[in-house]
């Protein structure tokens, strides 16, 4: 089985999209930004991988771990 990779929302031609990491080509395109951010989320949760959300200039805004978290939360209680 090959390994999961990281999804990432970036811009795409003026529209949103969501491609896996290290991938040339896009996995979907999208009108809205928070539409590519649920369906990344999605295969993020499925692949139990990692989301990486990024703005219109192409930084980092949040990520968001769906697994193998090498720094998971501590429990609060």
């Amino acid at each position: 089985m090959a390994k999961s990779k990281n999804q990432h929302v970036v811009t795409h031609y003026g529209a949103w999209a969501v491609r896996a990491e290290d991938a040339q080509k896009v996995t979907k395109i999208f009108g809205t930004k928070q539409d590519a951010v649920d369906y990344g989320r999605q295969i993020a949760r499925h692949q139990r991988t990692e989301l990486v959300v990024h703005g219109k200039n192409g930084q980092i805004q949040n990520k968001d771990s769906h697994g193998r978290d090498p720094f998971p939360p501590r429990d609060k209680r």
